[in-house]
């Protein structure tokens, strides 16, 4: 990816390539473990918006955006979830960064 170079207010820097988007997909023992919530919980300590969701197959789908080394240690996190999950897969879809999301969410429904 190219380096994009962007001159904000005051003069400061902004190298949109540092920026990132990850589509996950997470199988194994991933529902009924608090794998959102500790997912959300992390996201806001890496200061990474998206969100999180279960999917009727039992995996779990999200999506990360942000500086592009916070949104790897998220995925990273997602290789073990939180006590009591068992992950067996994790699939990476690495995305144009869109800035679409303020916020990290929990969706909830298939």
């Amino acid at each position: 990816m190219p380096t994009v170079d962007i001159t904000l207010a005051g003069g400061a820097h902004l190298d949109k390539s540092s920026k990132a988007r990850a589509h996950v997909y997470i199988a194994g023992r991933v529902q009924g473990v608090f794998f959102r919530t500790a997912t959300q919980d992390e996201a806001a300590k890496q200061g990474v918006t998206g969100w999180i969701k279960n999917r009727s197959d039992g995996r779990v789908e999200a999506v990360f955006e942000g500086e592009k080394d916070k949104v790897e240690r998220l995925v990273e996190f997602c290789r073990h979830g939180p006590y009591g999950a068992r992950v067996t897969k994790v699939e990476i879809l690495w995305e144009a960064y869109e800035g679409e999301f303020r916020d990290f969410r929990i969706l909830y429904g298939y």
